[in-house]
């Protein structure tokens, strides 16, 4: 059964960075596409960034050129490294993954049982 834990946020100046990482377990991590999501206080869940079974991220574009996404199938791992971060990054981030089977899309459709997520705040 597909499990995801989310971890590394944190309290951040505006300007910072910070990296989460998703940890991915029940599956075999390679087959799958990942994705990171995030809700703000008061907003619904939205998409931030995908990262496809082959490699392939995409962004949403309020974090193009300031977040990567990444990957490393031996640990089980996607990373997200969030850079220049601003106060409207602030969040919980949650981590999602898809069966590469069924394609890539982007957010990633997702339904299974979201994890905890992580808190990330930015604020002076």
């Amino acid at each position: 059964q597909l499990q995801l834990v989310e971890s590394g946020g944190g309290l951040v100046q505006p300007g910072g960075s910070l990296r989460l990482s998703c940890e991915v377990s029940g599956v075999i991590f390679d087959y799958y596409n990942i994705g990171w999501f995030r809700q703000a206080p008061g907003k619904e869940r939205e998409g931030v960034s995908c990262i496809s079974a082959e490699g392939r991220t995409d962004y949403t574009d309020s974090v193009k050129g300031r977040f990567t996404i990444s990957r490393d199938n031996a640990r089980r791992t996607a990373y997200l490294q969030m850079n220049n971060l601003k106060p409207e990054d602030t969040g919980i981030y949650y981590c999602a993954a898809s069966d590469a089977v069924r394609g890539y899309h982007c957010p990633i459709v997702f339904f299974g049982t979201w994890g905890r997520g992580t808190q990330v705040t930015v604020s002076t």
